[in-house]
């Protein structure tokens, strides 16, 4: 089996919710987890795939037939007649996906979710801080950690995919509108995908609470620790054939990760906002990085996202 529609990103935009209304739709059903088959040589979005064996770089290949078995595995569940769909928001970071997918899935429709970039950037650093990915400060990780820039960095990568599927292929939903009318949010999508109406209020739609430490500075003393263990996270993701020595990586990170989250994130809110200067640079940055997307999506997006400007 192969999926019928994709929700592509951008990550910490509220796509968990969407793929959960979307799965809980009647004529649908979608894949239970991030799937990363189309981007899962990515360096930048999935370092942890990539290995090196005696010196030599091992990688997922999604020209390999066994690892596009391995993918349509993934849609064996799906009941009869529903149409099929995953979520991976990483596509929307990767250059190569959108020529894969068209490649692969020739009807397949895309959806993404794009968010104020600087609130998302924010946002994505905390996941980060979280997972045990990052041990430094906000204003350190933007250069450190390329995929916080690169995850609001969104006009070049949907004018690919609206190139490689074409427009009529391509969705896209703000994450401000969704919060502010989810039903009219979600009419779209379904007459976008060809499906009956949904009423919000019949489904659930909130998941993913996020959590925070009490002090920024306790959590990233730990994660100098907890960052060696991170690239053991997925070491199961693609299947039980791990090395032992991932497999016991991943039990490591699995225990720490549930000490943090049980000890450590005990909070509703971030223990500080975004510095001042920061939020300036970057809403610089990205409005420049974002050049001509109000127009490519035919509203004005600074009615949405303060200080936005393109």
């Amino acid at each position: 089996m192969q999926p019928d529609f994709i929700i592509g990103g951008a990550p910490k935009c509220g796509t968990t919710s969407l793929h959960q209304i979307l799965h809980q739709h009647p004529d649908a059903w979608v894949a239970r987890n991030e799937v990363y088959f189309f981007d899962a040589d990515d360096p930048i979005a999935h370092g942890d795939f990539l290995g090196v064996e005696d010196g030599e770089l091992s990688w997922r290949d999604p020209s390999q037939q066994a690892f596009r078995d391995w993918y349509a595995a993934r849609f064996a569940e799906a009941p009869e007649g529903a149409l099929i769909g995953e979520d991976t928001t990483t596509y929307l970071m990767s250059d190569a996906a959108p020529a894969r997918i068209a490649a692969t899935l020739p009807a397949a429709r895309m959806i993404f979710v794009l968010r104020d970039p600087v609130a998302r950037a924010h946002s994505q650093y905390w996941h980060l801080v979280r997972s045990g990915r990052t041990h430094l400060s906000f204003e350190r990780a933007l250069s450190d950690e390329r995929s916080i820039v690169l995850g609001s960095t969104y006009a070049p990568q949907l004018r690919r995919f609206r190139e490689a599927l074409g427009p009529e292929r391509v969705h896209v939903v703000l994450f401000e509108e969704f919060n502010a009318d989810r039903q009219r949010v979600l009419d779209g999508v379904t007459a976008f995908l060809g499906l009956a109406p949904i009423a919000a209020d019949d489904v659930e739609t909130w998941f993913n609470r996020t959590r925070y430490p009490r002090r920024t500075e306790t959590l990233l003393r730990l994660n100098r620790i907890g960052r060696h263990l991170v690239p053991y996270r997925y070491a199961r993701h693609f299947g039980p054939g791990a090395p032992l020595g991932a497999r016991v990586g991943h039990r490591a990170y699995r225990k720490w990760s549930g000490f943090v989250s049980n000890r450590i994130l005990t909070e509703d809110a971030a223990p500080e906002d975004m510095r001042p200067t920061t939020r300036r640079y970057l809403e610089r940055h990205l409005s420049d990085r974002n050049a001509g997307l109000s127009e490519l999506l035919g509203t004005d997006l600074s009615r949405y996202w303060p200080g936005f400007t393109q």
